[in-house]
């Protein structure tokens, strides 16, 4: 298949808002598909190289050659060429790529070349990519979409559901939870406080509910299989050696076969929580903090599957198996008032807030659902840099002020802008809805200042325009109306918490999600 058959395609899905029609388009590509190029294809309309580094970014990408006039590219001869690219290393490797990029942009013709340089940086635009593709999957093999994405789910990808599923129903319904296999973790949803939470599980207090402390630290499942032991990120990022000591207390527990699910946390010698960078630094690196472990859900032990079973059966085989210390605090009750008493009492203690669970709900892998709901003591929303103001004062010299963006899949241009002038610097899916320079350290403007400069596109006067890839997690006090930004909505008193490296740009809060708090 040659790739301008497939770049037309995500051009087509791109221009319409109607998932029917998106699905439509995909299924016929797909139609067409030989089998050994299934995997790479279904992948590259998801929004992804095959390939997880290829040492290639933006400023990799960003002086290309001139284009071909025709179309010769085929999928395959793509995927072989980054397959090349990301095996480079050593002394030379960097010129070595450099020729291998000008080489595969050369024969790409224009609209080649720019989705090329889209999936490169992961800024392929097309709307709900992996689970429109499900849909186009499940349509096209004939296999109900429950399955495609349940496998998809327990495989960790859309390529391996899509494979199985093309195989027929049997073969999807052999991927099942595998020890040793990361799967997607399940999500909660948000609630404005403790009370709506309770209403929402709970009636009329009628029915138990798991209340969670919600640790802020890094997302962590962890695999044992005798000796042999896998620690992954929220993402199913392998970071086992980076962690020892999640290894060693896993290797203490009474099973030889499990999957467990919780968090990895820096604590302070009197037991309080560590600010978030240091647990995020120690899992990049060996920083001498040591960070300890706490579980709150088990998906299999010994044999036993517990993904279907109901949360109770699942927090009972946690208990049996993890010793309080590694697990995360936990209350059951059906009282609203102890509940809310719980919560003042975790954020006391220094954590981000509760996790109210539906005790009779089974583990949702890879989805956000009603069954988990979460409870933060501020307003936070998790959006995107698109660009940076050089500071003045103390902070010049430094990337300061950040503008914030919201992902916009409804915006029938994509741009989004601070003034109508300026339409043509930021990049299209995104709404920009304020700025702040508060909550930064020294050491954070110092960080954000090397890496924004990495993610530059371009300047206009003291502004730097960006790559939006970045997250960053905000606290704000409300959201006002306003005329100054294109959505309509500006952030009160926004501040910085945190950067969200385990979080990639399409996790990034919805325009939608910001209007709500009106």
């Amino acid at each position: 298949m040659l790739l301008a058959e497939l770049v037309a395609t995500s051009a087509a899905v791109a221009a319409t808002r109607s998932r029917k029609a998106k699905v439509a388009a995909l299924a016929e590509l797909l139609g067409r598909v030989e089998p050994e190029e299934l995997e790479v294809v279904v992948s590259y309309l998801g929004g992804a190289l095959r390939q997880r580094r290829t040492g290639l970014g933006w400023r990799g990408v960003s002086e290309l050659p001139g284009s071909a006039d025709e179309p010769s590219l085929t999928v395959l001869e793509v995927h072989d060429a980054f397959e090349a690219m990301s095996r480079l290393s050593g002394a030379g490797s960097q010129l070595a790529r450099k020729e291998a990029v000008a080489d595969l942009f050369g024969r790409a013709t224009a609209a080649e070349q720019a989705w090329l340089r889209a999936i490169v940086t992961g800024n392929v635009r097309q709307g709900a990519l992996d689970a429109v593709t499900q849909e186009a999957v499940a349509l096209v093999a004939d296999v109900p979409l429950a399955s495609v994405r349940r496998a998809a789910m327990l495989a960790g990808s859309t390529v391996a559901a899509a494979a199985a599923a093309f195989e027929g129903e049997e073969a999807l319904a052999a991927i099942g939870l595998e020890v040793g296999r990361p799967i997607l973790p399940m999500l909660a949803s948000s609630a404005p406080d403790v009370a709506a939470a309770m209403a929402g599980l709970s009636p009329g207090g009628a029915t138990e509910v798991a209340i969670d402390a919600k640790l802020d630290g890094i997302r962590i499942q962890v695999h044992r299989d005798g000796d042999e032991v896998l620690v992954v990120t929220r993402s199913l990022d392998d970071i086992t050696g980076r962690l020892p000591e999640v290894v060693e207390v896993a290797r203490s527990l009474p099973a030889e076969r499990f999957v467990l699910d919780g968090e990895a946390l820096a604590l302070t010698d009197d037991g309080r929580p560590m600010a978030f960078q240091d647990t995020a630094s120690r899992t990049a690196q060996d920083t001498g903090v040591a960070v300890t472990p706490h579980f709150f859900d088990l998906l299999h032990v010994d044999g036993r599957d517990l993904l279907d079973s109901p949360g109770h059966e699942r927090l009972a085989a946690l208990d049996a198996l993890v010793p309080e210390p590694h697990r995360v605090r936990r209350l059951v009750t059906a009282d609203a008032e102890a509940a809310d008493a719980f919560a003042a009492e975790t954020v006391a203690a220094g954590h981000e807030g509760v996790v109210l669970k539906d005790l009779s709900a089974p583990y949702a892998a890879g989805r956000r659902g009603s069954a988990w709901v979460k409870v933060k003591p501020r307003h936070t929303l998790d959006l995107v840099v698109l660009a940076v103001e050089w500071g003045s004062g103390r902070r010049e010299g430094w990337l300061s002020t950040i503008h914030l963006g919201a992902r916009d899949e409804s915006s029938e241009t994509g741009f989004v802008m601070l003034g109508k002038t300026l339409k043509d610097h930021y990049e299209p899916g995104w709404t920009m809805v304020g700025k702040t320079f508060k909550g930064m350290s020294d050491e954070m403007l110092k960080w954000q200042t090397e890496r924004f400069l990495e993610l530059e596109i371009q300047r206009k006067d003291h502004v730097v325009y960006v790559q939006p890839s970045q997250v960053v997690e905000i606290a704000f006090d409300g959201v006002q109306r306003s005329s100054r930004y294109e959505g309509g909505a500006a952030l009160r008193f926004a501040r910085v918490i945190r950067y969200r490296d385990d979080k990639s740009a399409d996790q990034a809060d919805t325009i939608t999600t910001v209007l709500s708090y009106l």
